[in-house]
């Protein structure tokens, strides 16, 4: 099979095309001829740098939609030619920039039939990460305040609308070129982060800080007494940024998203309910990963990237 793979770690210049032999599903296992994959700026984290992974040569991808091609013993959920699409288990269970991946059977879940592949494979690692901010770990309810960092972004744009269809008020920052998607995503108030100050809205029950650094610092004076600050930006904020929330009496601690079948199911339901959508970027072919890549590494993407695998 045909996959992208590095030897070293770089710029998008290290990612190349290789033959791979096609991998054999084990026991709870399946194998997915894959049509799309997601990309996700954890791909170009690790690109870069070791990250969560140490071993090279490495294929990347965690996001994945497409066909199963066959299955190990004792998989009962998922049969051949069935439509799936999932997150591989992040962070080792990597490697669906290729045309074949071997993944646990749970971590994927059936295709909305309303939606392609490409569309398919942006969603899971950033809506998934969206769901676990704000239904597992915040438990936004209805008539909460929920503010959204970056929310025009892989994660945030998923954030606008699950924050929405729990019945939050949503305020997301973005550039003003943005507000309009965002509002079309449901935001109820927009702002722009390189002219006001976002910390003179309203206090807010619950933040997503996808920036981390001093955004994250400063998001913590626009919690409510016991709200929640929740970063997925592992690695750019303070290391006492919990106790500067206990200060302030609030509550500020990160979440690495993980593979969730009940989550998933979730995500499927909302994308079935209209209450979900991708946006996308931009599509690269598989051997046009490095311009996906080098697109992701301006740090100015709307919505996802992806990469079409299968026709």
């Amino acid at each position: 099979m045909k996959a992208i793979s590095q030897d070293t770690h770089g710029g998008p210049e290290v990612l190349r095309e290789v033959e791979l032999d096609r991998p054999v599903p084990g026991p709870s296992e399946v194998l997915v001829r894959v049509h799309a994959a997601g990309m996700n700026p954890t791909d170009w984290k690790h690109r870069s740098s070791a990250g969560f992974l140490d071993r090279l040569p490495l294929v990347l991808g965690w996001d994945v939609s497409g066909v199963v091609e066959a299955v190990g013993t004792g998989v009962t959920i998922h049969r051949p030619g069935d439509e799936v699409f999932g997150m591989l288990p992040y962070p080792h269970g990597v490697g669906s920039f290729a045309e074949y991946v071997v993944t646990p059977a749970r971590a994927l879940v059936r295709k909305p039939a309303g939606l392609d592949h490409v569309r398919a494979a942006a969603i899971p690692l950033a809506a998934l990460t969206a769901w676990q901010v704000l239904v597992d770990a915040a438990d936004v309810r209805p008539g909460q305040r929920v503010l959204v960092h970056a929310a025009a972004g892989g994660v945030g744009h998923f954030a606008v609308q699950i924050a929405k269809a729990r019945g939050a008020y949503v305020i997301g920052t973005a550039s003003a070129p943005k507000h309009a998607l965002l509002r079309e995503l449901g935001a109820d108030e927009v702002v722009d982060y390189r002219t006001e100050d976002f910390t003179a809205i309203e206090p807010v029950d619950v933040v997503l800080d996808t920036l981390g650094g001093d955004t994250a610092v400063r998001s913590l004076a626009t919690l409510k007494p016991g709200g929640q600050l929740i970063t997925i930006a592992l690695g750019s904020v303070p290391a006492d940024l919990a106790e500067q929330g206990a200060a302030r009496g609030v509550r500020a601690y990160p979440l690495l998203v993980e593979a969730d079948q009940a989550g998933m199911l979730a995500v499927a339901g909302l994308v079935d309910a209209g209450e979900l959508r991708p946006v996308i970027e931009a599509a690269f072919p598989l051997a046009q990963a490095a311009a996906g890549h080098a697109l992701g590494d301006t740090g100015r993407v709307t919505g996802k990237v992806v990469l079409t695998v299968a026709e």
